[in-house]
């Protein structure tokens, strides 16, 4: 459902990571990360990233 990337970003926003901070992380820009991100909003059903985060939890995703 989840590619790697979008599974590395979303375990980022479970653990309250920043943008930014997902974006060192990972080696990538911070704009990549809100691409990311907002696919894994659309994908799970989350409003936003703390509500991708409790999806997350829930589903056993992280």
């Amino acid at each position: 459902m989840l590619t790697e990337r979008e599974r590395q970003v979303l375990q980022g926003l479970c653990e309250s990571l920043s943008n930014k901070e997902i974006a060192r992380r990972l080696d990538i820009s911070e704009p990549t990360v809100k691409v990311h991100a907002q696919a894994v909003f659309r994908k799970i059903g989350a409003r936003n990233r703390t509500h991708a985060a409790i999806i997350a939890r829930e589903n056993g995703f992280t």
